[in-house]
């Protein structure tokens, strides 16, 4: 039997400990969302338990050392040596923590049904210690109704009651990885709980580390605002992708349209082509909504053609490559490529969904030797073999029938680039203003 509700108290003691910095937060899951925010709890005061299924990950943040690029070792080694912040791998010390963060992935199947495994395995460590007067909250993206349905019914298993005796919420992450303006303090941070409680109790929680917290009316409102969010960047960049695809028939610049076009100082706003979508937010959330949507009877046709546009765009670089080479009189087959950028976007080492792979994968099914550079990424998994980075060299670039930059880092030396490659395929419009014979552009 549970123990005796919490009455009329609601979220007041849970509010206070916050408030006075006596509360314990712990986070399950220590990626790239998980630990920037473990890091802003720490600076803030607060004791962070992270808990890691990967034993090596939760020893090397126990020695005070960084493995995700956002967060700098000097910041986290002085958390960890002020007993602020700790990770384990043990589950059983969920029932110390006041407040407890859900930051798994949730990937999509390969039939682009969504992957909640990673929420129920958590779950599965939650329900057990629940105890009265905390606080869960998922972060993980995921389709609307997923913590009313999928959460709240776990978690109510053993006769507690959401708002009553313990506090559930759904805060979409909105990490941008690289963004050296906005992080985790400085992005406004939405929050819908299951009741009026769980909110109030949510927003004690973020407020204690974000700059603005943004109450909304439940968890549904909250995890659709992150689909919208990224639907809305999937949707503009498929539709700039396919106006590319457009203006190449044509013989249109399709960079200077855009170009063009940004100027006009309203109702318009600028997105740009590229080689596919990466990341573990754009190429996934829009699939949460559309199988959300089927299940309720409505079948979401512009967001699927978006993301089957986008799709499509790594074949696009492919054929560039093939149109590149036979201008040389060179085939794909045997041809020697060299993929500059593997990270899905500039500045980063994330690899996650990176349209660059698909590429390399594409090319070398056409009998290609294909290379890479990236100063972020020593090495890629790829085709059950591990793939070392080159050095960005004139002699390498030289050696290359075809250089295809993937991603625009700005390190990369352009002008060097200019000189020594013999063809070019331009997905990034990285050689605007530098050459444009020998180059091939979307």
């Amino acid at each position: 039997m549970p123990k005796r509700s919490m009455g009329t108290r609601g979220p007041d003691r849970f509010v206070n400990r916050m408030k006075n910095g006596t509360a314990r937060v712990g986070i399950i899951g220590l990626g790239y969302v998980g630990l920037p925010l473990a890091v802003e709890f720490a600076k803030a005061g607060i004791r962070v338990t992270g808990f890691e299924i990967d034993e090596k990950r939760a020893k090397t943040l126990n020695a005070g050392r960084s493995y995700i690029q956002d967060v700098p070792t000097r910041e986290l080694r002085g958390l960890v040596r002020a007993g602020l912040l700790r990770a384990t791998t043990d589950f059983s010390e969920l029932s110390k923590m006041d407040a407890i963060d859900i930051c798994v992935p949730t990937p999509l199947r390969k039939t682009k049904d969504p992957d909640v495994s990673f929420i129920v395995a958590a779950l599965k460590e939650i329900a057990p210690r629940l105890r009265r007067g905390q606080l869960v909250v998922l972060e993980s993206t995921t389709y609307p109704g997923t913590t009313h349905e999928l959460l709240r019914p776990q978690l109510e298993e053993k006769g507690f009651r959401a708002g009553r005796d313990f506090f559930l919420a759904f805060s979409p992450e909105r990490i941008d990885p690289g963004n050296p303006i906005y992080q985790t303090r400085n992005i406004p941070k939405v929050v819908g709980g299951c009741t009026p409680n769980c909110t109030r109790a949510a927003v004690a929680l973020y407020a204690k580390v974000v700059d603005k917290v943004i109450p909304v009316a439940s968890t549904q409102v909250a995890e659709m605002v992150k689909l919208l969010e990224n639907t809305f960047r999937s949707v503009n960049i498929g539709l700039v992708n396919e106006i590319a695809l457009m203006s190449d028939k044509m013989g249109i610049d399709v960079w200077e349209v855009i170009d063009a076009a940004a100027t006009k100082p309203f109702g318009f706003m600028p997105f740009y082509p590229g080689p596919g979508l990466g990341g573990h937010c754009i190429p996934v959330d829009p699939f949460y909504l559309s199988w959300k949507a089927r299940q309720s009877g409505f079948e979401a046709r512009f967001i699927e053609l978006a993301g089957q546009v986008n799709g499509n765009m790594p074949y696009h670089v492919g054929s560039r490559v093939a149109e590149a080479l036979n201008s040389r009189n060179r085939s794909v087959r045997g041809a020697k490529v060299l993929i500059l950028g593997v990270a899905y976007k500039a500045d980063i080492d994330d690899v996650r969904e990176s349209p660059s792979l698909d590429i390399i994968e594409i090319l070398e099914k056409q009998g290609a030797h294909v290379s890479y550079v990236d100063p972020y990424v020593a090495s890629i998994e790829h085709g059950g073999k591990r793939l070392a980075a080159k050095r960005l060299t004139p002699s390498t670039l030289r050696a290359a029938d075809c250089v295809v930059i993937a991603t625009a880092h700005k390190v990369f030396d352009y002008s060097m680039i200019s000189r020594h490659a013999r063809t070019i395929v331009d997905s990034r419009n990285a050689m605007k203003g530098r050459r444009t014979r020998g180059v091939w552009r979307l």
